[in-house]
């Protein structure tokens, strides 16, 4: 398995920006085979507030599991950004989405195909990937969010008051530009959802989980019955658990198992470990 560490100019940021990606190019077979040429399936699997592109690979056995599998999984850092653009300024962090499949894949050996094409995050990166997982229909087959913010409501109507200085009206403003047009702009995943649900294209299929303990639960909720109202194919899991790293190590599995992937295969990787299901 290669991990790796790249840094590349996005033209849709305008600035260096960095990525990490999980690459299970060097798997040795116990039985002395090789592993077959083919592209690998991708998961572009987006980090939460206050991380960057480490904080999956810290937080979670995602780098095991997807060797496994033989998975790529690309992790970029979205800044707190959100993962959509800001029309006044240069964080365009949603066509940066878009420019990060096309830059991978011509960095390394993945497949072009939709339906190799998966887009996941927890948080605020369960926010980016619903959002430009149906934005983006066209590169994305499956979508999933773990814990989404899925919290329109809250940010149209933020104060300054709020403890955390991200949940202040100004700092959202900083991210989506004026709050009151958010609602049925490409920001808006409801508008979306809809939108491609009226088009006659391929609908990518749909993961949401959430807590039961998780103060995001009743927007995600009712975001998984607007989607099956709409005809969307949805995978709905809810469980013990809060907002945090032993929520999203747990589901995470759960979610490489939804994903049409390889099956789990012994071979030798780092400390020569045979994985087995837990």
């Amino acid at each position: 398995m290669a991990f790796v560490e790249v840094n590349f100019f996005s033209q849709a940021l305008l600035r260096q920006t960095t990525f990490r990606a999980i690459i299970p190019c060097d798997k040795m077979y116990f039985d002395g085979r090789i592993r077959q040429e083919k592209p690998f399936k991708t998961l572009y699997l987006l980090h939460g507030v206050f991380g960057d592109c480490t904080d999956w690979i810290n937080g979670t056995r995602i780098q095991r599991w997807a060797q496994d599998r033989n998975l790529a999984v690309i992790m970029p850092s979205g800044e707190n950004k959100f993962y959509v653009d800001h029309e006044k300024s240069t964080d365009k962090f949603s066509q940066y989405i878009k420019e990060l499949v096309l830059v991978s894949r011509n960095m390394f050996h993945l497949s072009h195909k939709r339906e190799d094409t998966f887009i996941a995050g927890l948080s605020m990166g369960g926010y980016g990937a619903v959002t430009n997982g149906l934005k983006y229909s066209d590169l994305f087959s499956h979508i999933a969010g773990l814990s989404a913010a899925l919290q329109i409501e809250d940010f149209v109507h933020a104060t300054e008051d709020a403890p955390m200085p991200i949940a202040r009206r100004s700092y959202l403003e900083s991210v989506f530009g004026d709050l009151d047009k958010l609602p049925g702009s490409d920001k808006d995943f409801r508008t979306l959802a809809k939108t491609l649900a009226k088009s006659g294209k391929p609908l990518p299929k749909m993961y949401l989980t959430c807590g039961t303990e998780d103060a995001l639960m009743t927007c995600n909720r009712a975001f998984r019955d607007e989607l099956e109202a709409l005809g969307y194919d949805v995978t709905w899991r809810e469980g013990p658990g809060g907002h945090d790293w032993d929520f999203w190590d747990r589901w995470i599995l759960d979610v490489l198992s939804w994903l049409p992937l390889d099956a789990p295969e012994e071979a030798v990787s780092s400390g020569n470990v045979q994985e087995k299901e837990q």
